[in-house]
């Protein structure tokens, strides 16, 4: 059971999305002003701040098993530098396939230098709301289309993340928290004592 002071930061940080969210939503228009307090109050009694996607592949092994695993995603209603972090294992828009997600982990940001081992390709900084996505198998190689990251499409928009991945549930036996960032690990460690529930992973739909 999670401690008061783990609560207290629960809840700091339902209080801080919720704010987020509900100004994001009323500046695109979906809430009016007069929506904006009721729905912060609505998200921080009633909402999570994660959900359960389940991911399948070989691009993510070991990290999660090429034959797939529920991975518990902690909601981001905006993603930036300040929010999300190199190392960070992310839930994004595919680029290939905006209405699926794919699963890889962040390796750089706006403001970074990518420079290749390939010395035919120039060097070049990412772009203002750019980042860079890469898979956590090495054994697999974009030059044949296994690894489909990054080193193939390219850099993706930072606004296409939807959450960072905290929890991976691989079978009733292997199960454990994703290592990310020591950042995030620390922002995202009440958000797992008070939400994480193996039992919900293992009943979440495997397709």
């Amino acid at each position: 059971m999670a401690s008061l002071s783990t609560w207290l930061r629960y809840i700091v940080h339902k209080i801080e999305y919720s704010i987020s969210l509900s100004s994001k939503n009323y500046q695109i228009g979906q809430i009016t002003d007069k929506q904006v307090n009721e729905n912060v109050w609505k998200n921080v009694f009633q909402g999570k701040l994660t959900y359960v996607h389940f991911n399948k592949g070989e691009e993510m092994a070991p990290t999660v098993s090429g034959q797939g695993g529920s991975l518990l995603v902690r909601r981001l209603p905006t993603a930036d530098p300040k929010k999300v972090f190199v190392g960070d294992v992310v839930a994004l828009k595919d680029p290939q396939n905006p209405d699926n997600c794919i699963v890889r982990r962040l390796a750089a940001v706006e403001g970074d230098e990518m420079v290749s081992t390939d010395e035919k390709d120039e060097p070049f900084v990412l772009e203002n709301d750019q980042c860079w996505v890469v898979s956590d198998n090495e054994s697999l190689s974009p030059k044949v289309l296994e690894a489909a990251d990054s080193r193939l499409f390219g850099p993706v928009p930072m606004s296409d993340i939807l959450g960072r991945v905290i929890y991976c549930l691989r079978s009733s036996v292997d199960h454990g928290p994703i290592r990310n960032s020591e950042t995030a690990m620390q922002k995202d460690s009440p958000v797992l004592a008070v939400e994480l529930d193996i039992d919900e992973l293992a009943r979440s739909p495997k397709t």
